[in-house]
């Protein structure tokens, strides 16, 4: 990974996220699908490319949002989500690709999140269940995308960032290229707290044969919500010998001033495994 790790900015260039003069942005549409692990139908977002072509297929990446928040957080106008991504597409820094907006809360009982303790987030850890079982067929029947892992990515923002960790690890044969920023804790066990049991064991933390192109972990030392946990993660990753792009950041928050770094630098890693 290390021609990754030569081309990680701390910050992004303001230019990327400003609209240009004459540039038609792609928008995110809002479909629905049957969750079969929910019970219920279910939203995401899909932004496709701004010329997609027919007969043409995409790679596709999966963002999930953070705790308390739904398919539409990384859509905000404040993420600038397609804009940095059709900026750098247009100066030959990203590829094209499709990108899908999960709503991550997974739970039969409970249509939102209704707390932070042990119940509610189950029900974001049962998103890996629905990903696989319902949310990938529907987008894979849906939409133009190539279906390797090759051309396959999941990130996340804070819970969600934890959640594209988990599913990295436990589903390595389907994402070639894995991302998280300002992931939250209780991806393994926190001792002495009934809400973070751990997700996996620190030993699990491992990918086997199928190991990723790209796994970038960004977060910033400002960051008083998620605190320590990246560098925890970085830490097990280290032990076990899993390479990955660290991407620390010195004074940006919790929120997209930490979110837009880590998508310009993921853009401009993710499917290029040909170039």
């Amino acid at each position: 990974m290390e021609k990754y790790r030569d081309i990680t900015a701390e910050l992004m260039p303001e230019e990327y996220e400003n609209a240009r003069e004459g540039v038609s942005y792609p928008e995110f549409r809002k479909y629905t699908y049957f969750s079969s692990t929910a019970g219920r139908d279910t939203n995401v977002n899909v932004m496709l490319p701004a010329d997609c072509g027919e007969g043409e297929t995409y790679p596709v990446l999966y963002a999930l949002h953070g705790f308390f928040c739904d398919e539409d957080q990384l859509r905000w106008e404040d993420m600038a989500l397609s804009r940095i991504l059709t900026n750098l597409q247009l100066d030959g820094k990203a590829e094209k690709m499709i990108v899908v907006l999960p709503y991550m809360f997974c739970s039969r009982e409970m249509p939102v999140c209704t707390g932070m303790d042990l119940k509610n987030c189950l029900a974001y850890d049962n998103f890996i269940n629905d990903l696989t079982a319902d949310l990938m067929p529907f987008i894979e029947e849906s939409f133009p995308v190539k279906k390797d892992r090759l051309n396959t990515a999941i990130t996340g923002f804070s819970m969600g960032g934890r959640e594209a960790l988990f599913i990295g690890f436990r589903h390595p044969e389907l994402f070639g290229y894995i991302g998280a920023v300002c992931p939250a804790p209780g991806l393994v066990e926190i001792k002495d707290s009934p809400m973070h049991p751990g997700q996996i064991k620190p030993e699990e933390m491992r990918f086997g044969e199928n190991k990723p192109e790209v796994l970038l972990i960004s977060s910033s030392k400002a960051d008083t919500v998620v605190t320590s946990a990246p560098d925890n993660y970085r830490d097990i990753l280290s032990q076990n010998g899993e390479p990955f792009v660290s991407h620390v950041m010195t004074s940006t928050g919790h929120d997209p001033t930490s979110v837009k770094p880590h998508f310009y630098n993921l853009f401009r890693m993710i499917f290029k495994q040909d170039k």
